[in-house]
C-alpha cells in the first residue's frame, strides 16, 4: 500500500454490521406508523429520494451502531501512517455525516443526495473522478463493490465470504481482509426465540382443564393452535427486535441479540417476519374461526405493544399479562370448550406478576450497571420498590383466586377428590415467593418463563402440581 493512498470505506455492512436505510426506515415507522402510506410515493421518485425523505425525518444514535472494531483500529493505524480516510456510502448524506462526525477520523464523506444513489458504478465513477484510476484503496463487503474494486489500487474485503474475497482479489490486489463467518440459520433461529414457544403451551390448558387430553381430534386441534401461535410469536419477536434496536443496544444482555449486534441482517428479518405470519394464518384456517379471531387479537396486541405500549409505564405489564391470557382464550376456542372464569382470573394475576418480574429484573440490571433508567421503557431505578410491591401482590392474588376456585362448587364437576388440589396453593405460593426473592437478588433471567424452564426447583414443582391434579382427578 503506497504511502498517502486514500482509503475509501463503505458504511453499511462494512464499517458497521447494520444497514442505515433499513434502520432509519424502522425508526421512522416506530415513531410514526402513518409514514408507511408515504413510502411508496417516495420510492416512485427513486431510491435516492426515499433515503433522503426518511433521513430528514429521523435521528439515529450513531454511538450505539454495531461497528466493526477491528476494522476501525486498522483504519486509525492507517491514518497515523498518512493515509487519508473517506467514508463512501450509498446511505444518505445526513446519516453518513453523522457517523463521520461521531467517529471523528474521516477526512471527507461521499454519500447519496436527494437525486443520486451513490452505489456501484456511480460510486466508482465518483471515486475515480476524485482520486483517479487506481488512485485509492477501497473497503467493501458486497458483490456490488466489485464495480469499485476494479478501479481501486487495493481491495480490502470486509465481512465477506470466501467466494467474494476471491472475486475481489481478481479485481484488485488485496492489501488487508477482515473475513467473518456468520451462521445465519442458527442466528435466525435465535432471533425467532424458539425457546419462547414454551409459553404457547398455555393453549393446552383448556384441553387439560376440560379433561379432553385423550380426545384425538381435540389434541390435534390444540397442537395446530400451539404451532400457529409459535409461528405468529416468532414473527412478532423478529419485528419487535428490529423496532427496538436502540433500546436493545443500550441493554447489557439484549445488546447481544442477532439484530442489535448486527450479526443478522435486518433484511432477513424483513423477509421472514411476514413469511412466518402467513404460515400462522394458514394453520389458523384449519381451526374454528373464533381461534383466528383470538390469534388476530394476539398479533394486534403484540404489534401495539411493540410500537407504543412497551413505553407506557404499567400499561406495558398489563399488556404482557393480556398476551399470556389470550393464549388460554385461543386454546379454548381451538377445541370449542367454554372459557373458565376462574382460569382467566388466575392467569391475569399470575402473569401480571411475572410481567412485573420482567421489568423489575431489567431495572435491577440497569441499577447494577450504574444506569438510572431502562432505555425506551419509561421506568427508573427509583421505581424498583413500587414494582416489587405490585408484583408480589399480583402473585399472591393469583393464589387467592386458586383457593376460591378450589372452594367453589365448580370444582366438583371435574374432580372426584378436589381436596388434593389444595396442595397447588402451597406450590404456587412458594414458587411466586421464590421468583420474587431471586429477582430481588438480581438472579432472575430477563424472562421468568425462560428461568422456570431451566430451574430445577421450578420443574420439580411443576411435576408435583401435575401429580396433585392427577390425584384429584
Amino acid at each position: 500500500m503506497t504511502t498517502n493512498t486514500p482509503i475509501c470505506v463503505d458504511l453499511d455492512g462494512t464499517l458497521t454490521r447494520s444497514d442505515l436505510l433499513v434502520e432509519s426506515l424502522l425508526a421512522l415507522i416506530k415513531s410514526k406508523p402513518s409514514y408507511l402510506l408515504l413510502i411508496p410515493f417516495w420510492l416512485l421518485r427513486g431510491k435516492a429520494a426515499l433515503k433522503y425523505e426518511i433521513a430528514k425525518r429521523i435521528e439515529l444514535n450513531h454511538a450505539s451502531s454495531p461497528y466493526r472494531l477491528e476494522l476501525i483500529h486498522w483504519l486509525k493505524r492507517a491514518r497515523e501512517q498518512g493515509h487519508p480516510l473517506y467514508l463512501c456510502t450509498a446511505s444518505s448524506q445526513k446519516l453518513a455525516q453523522g457517523v463521520a462526525d461521531y467517529l471523528g477520523f474521516f477526512d471527507g464523506v461521499f454519500a447519496s443526495d436527494e437525486r443520486t444513489n451513490l452505489s456501484g458504478q456511480r460510486k466508482a465513477a465518483r471515486l475515480v473522478e476524485t482520486f483517479g484510476e487506481r488512485g485509492f484503496d477501497y473497503c467493501g463487503n458486497h458483490p456490488v463493490d466489485l464495480a469499485i474494486w476494479r478501479h481501486s489500487r487495493h481491495a480490502i474485503p470486509v465481512g465477506c465470504g470466501r467466494r467474494l474475497v476471491e472475486q475481489a482479489g481478481k479485481a484488485a490486489p488485496i492489501s488487508a481482509a477482515f473475513p467473518e463467518r456468520t451462521a445465519w440459520p442458527a442466528l435466525l433461529a435465535r432471533a425467532c426465540r424458539l425457546h419462547q414457544w414454551a409459553k404457547n403451551a398455555l393453549v393446552f390448558l383448556p384441553l387439560l382443564a376440560a379433561h379432553r387430553l385423550f380426545d384425538v381430534n381435540s389434541s390435534i386441534q390444540a397442537m395446530l393452535a400451539f404451532i400457529a401461535f409459535g409461528l405468529c410469536a416468532s414473527s412478532v419477536y423478529l419485528l419487535n427486535d428490529m423496532l427496538d434496536l436502540e433500546a436493545d443496544r443500550a441493554h447489557p444482555r439484549k445488546s447481544h441479540r442477532p439484530f442489535a449486534s448486527g450479526k443478522l441482517p435486518l433484511t432477513a428479518g424483513l423477509a421472514f417476519a411476514p413469511a412466518l405470519l402467513l404460515a400462522a394464518c394458514a394453520l389458523a384456517l384449519a381451526l374454528p374461526w373464533r381461534f383466528g379471531v383470538a390469534l388476530s387479537g394476539y398479533y394486534a396486541l403484540t404489534l401495539a405493544y411493540s410500537l407504543i405500549l412497551k413505553r407506557l409505564v404499567l400499561i406495558d405489564t398489563l399488556a404482557l399479562a393480556g398476551l399470556y391470557t389470550v393464549r388460554i382464550v385461543a386454546g379454548a376456542k381451538a377445541i370449542g370448550v367454554p372459557l373458565s372464569f376462574w382460569m382467566l382470573l388466575f392467569s391475569v394475576f399470575l402473569f401480571l406478576s411475572l410481567a412485573i418480574v420482567k421489568r423489575y429484573g431489567e431495572l435491577e440490571g440497569m441499577r447494577r450497571a450504574g444506569k438510572l433508567e431502562a432505555a425506551g421503557r419509561g421506568y427508573t431505578v427509583n421505581d424498583l420498590p413500587v414494582l416489587q410491591g405490585l408484583g408480589t401482590a399480583a402473585g399472591y392474588l393469583s393464589v387467592l383466586v386458586l383457593a376460591l376456585y378450589i372452594n367453589s362448587p365448580d370444582i366438583t364437576v371435574l374432580y372426584r377428590q378436589p381436596k388434593a388440589i389444595w396442595g397447588l396453593c402451597v406450590v404456587v405460593l412458594y414458587w411466586i415467593s421464590r421468583v420474587w426473592m431471586k429477582t430481588h437478588r438480581g438472579e432472575m433471567h430477563d424472562d421468568p418463563v425462560v428461568f422456570a424452564l431451566h430451574d430445577r426447583q421450578s420443574l420439580g414443582m411443576a411435576v408435583v402440581a401435575i401429580l396433585l391434579v392427577g390425584l384429584a382427578a
